[in-house]
């Protein structure tokens, strides 16, 4: 497969920055987390809380087996925790190229400071949390990428510029 994928913490920007993308190299978008919901039929935060973080881990992978039967080249979006399954950085590379959006922690305070949608941010501290989870997952996300691209500071445009000159 040749998709291009899209890692990172919650709030690094894969959604909105690989729709633009997708846009941009003229391809098909997809989020796992919204193909997740649209199956489910329920919210991400309805998922952990009725069933757990183990069970929605297993549909992501899930997703991840079906997007390698896709032929038509796409932009992916996964979910922050996804990559932390070694079985899903086996995948994401058989499906392309994988690119950590890499955001510091005072950009993810910004984007998520508000947003109350996000499972694993739930209660307590909002930096330690972030600081918490970044310190487990971030070897993994640079282990699992084929391209990392910081994003502190740096408009869409740049980001799909670097982006494209990269991978192409």
């Amino acid at each position: 497969m040749n998709h291009i994928i899209l890692i990172g913490f919650m709030g690094a920007g894969k959604t909105t920055l690989g729709r633009r993308l997708a846009r941009a190299l003229r391809l098909t978008f997809t989020d796992t987390d919204d193909r997740i919901v649209a199956r489910v039929g329920m919210s991400v935060t309805a998922i952990f809380d009725q069933y757990g973080e183990e069970y929605f881990r297993e549909l992501e992978t899930e997703m991840l087996q079906e997007l390698l039967e896709e032929k038509e080249r796409c932009v992916v979006s996964v979910g922050g925790g996804l990559p932390m399954r070694e079985e899903n950085q086996v995948y994401l590379k058989r499906l392309g190229r994988v690119v950590y959006l890499r955001a510091g922690v005072q950009t993810l305070m910004g984007r998520l400071g508000r947003d109350k949608s996000r499972p694993m941010l739930k209660g307590g501290d909002l930096r330690s949390k972030i600081e918490e989870l970044m310190a487990i997952r971030q070897d993994t996300y640079e282990k699992t990428a084929d391209l990392i691209i910081d994003t502190d500071g740096k408009g869409f445009e740049r980001l799909i510029l670097e982006i494209s000159e990269k991978i192409s």
